[in-house]
Order: C-alpha cells, then structure tokens, then sequence
C-alpha cells in the first residue's frame, strides 16, 4: 500500500494543472508545525531517454552532522513536458517512487525549486508536502516570481522576497561574495524557520549539502 494518497490524477491538461494548484494552495501551512528535526533530505530530479523518463533522487542526511542516512532513486515515466510553473507535475511522481522505497521518512523535505514563491503558491516544495504531509521548503537556485531589495553581504544575511504585498520567500546569502539563493516555505514551515533549516546545512558551499547530494544521486547514470 502506497505511503500517500492521490490528492488528484497527474495525466492532466496544463489547465486542469493550475485549477489543481488553486485548490490545492488552500491546504498550505505556512507556519511552523513540526517537532525535532533529526533529518533532512533533499530532492532533486534529472531526467532520462530524452526526457521521456524522470529520474528522482533523495537523499536523507543527519540534521546534526550532515552524514548520508539513506538514499533512494526513483523512475517514472514524465507525464507532462515542460511547462513553466508546471514542473510539479512533470516531477512529483518520481518523487515519490523514491520516497516509497525509503525505510524511514524524513523529518523534513528541502527540495531543488519553489514553494510558495511561485504565480499560483504552488511549487514543487509546497505541492510535495501537500502530498507527502511532510514539512518542506524550497530551494532555488534563481527567481521565478518576485522583486527584492539588496541582499546583505554576510553569510546569512537575508531580504523578503515579495510579490505585490505578500512575502512569498527569502533571498539568502548562503556564501559571502556569492550570489543568493532564493528560499520559501513549501508547507508546514514558516520563512524564519525555513531559512534557519537551510542555513544548517549549509557548509563551505553555496548550495546546501541536502541539494547537492540529491543533485549528485539525481544526475548519476
């Protein structure tokens, strides 16, 4: 029996996609509701056969230290091309393929893209923790919607994200003298958190380590 029950069908048309992400962004938790954290894990997807086949991977680590606990890779065949503000659709079910062979979930989800700080609140991070039920947080490596002000220099420093009068995210400093990351809530997390938890894992990199292992697992053949 599978961990987490179909929310929708994801063999849609690109407009039933966005009706799906309205409803959806109803759900969304955006503040903080979870316990201690002993893990994270980042999420990544590449893809395979000309993009025919989405290749998932995820990568839990140790919050305290950061050491690998466990990892999966999962492989679905791509329901949807490439869309913009779509990419939830195009990745999530390999997502979970590789979730479901996990011995133990993780206490948190930072994922390779958007929470809320997408057109219709519906990134990859929020969508994936309306599936999962899980905590998570998105991270991205550019903007996909907002304006922001100057960005502080120090590592960690960090400026509101915002469309019109919302927050939607963080621009984040991860490495001083590189360029930002751009951080939001995906679902059951709130920003200060969000950014706190990202900061964690961030070592001598720009990238926190949960990306750039899934990124590794995700890209390897």
């Amino acid at each position: 029996m599978s961990r987490f029950p179909g929310l929708h069908r994801w063999d849609v048309s690109p407009a039933e996609a966005r009706a799906i992400q309205q409803r959806l962004r109803q759900r969304l938790i955006l503040e903080d509701d979870f316990g201690p954290v002993a893990t994270v894990a980042g999420v990544d997807v590449g893809f395979e056969d000309d993009g025919t086949l989405a290749r998932a991977a995820v990568v839990v680590l140790d919050h305290a230290d950061l050491a690998v606990v466990e990892q999966a890779v999962g492989r679905c065949p791509t329901p949807m091309p490439y869309i913009p503000g779509l990419l939830s659709f195009r990745e999530i079910p390999a997502v979970l393929a590789a979730l479901e062979d996990l011995e133990r979930l993780p206490d948190v989800l930072l994922c390779d893209g958007q929470g809320i700080a997408h057109p219709r609140r519906m990134g990859i991070a929020s969508h994936l923790g309306l599936i999962t039920g899980l905590p998570s947080i998105g991270v991205g490596k550019s903007r996909l919607i907002g304006t922001h002000g100057p960005v502080p220099a120090e590592r960690g420093g960090w400026t509101p994200l915002v469309d019109g009068d919302e927050v939607i995210g963080a621009v984040l400093r991860s490495r001083e003298g590189v360029k930002p990351i751009y951080v939001s809530p995906g679902h059951r997390v709130g920003l200060e958190s969000a950014v706190r938890l990202v900061m964690d894992c961030v070592t001598r990199y720009k990238l926190p380590e949960t990306t750039r292992a899934a990124d590794r697992l995700a890209s390897a053949r």
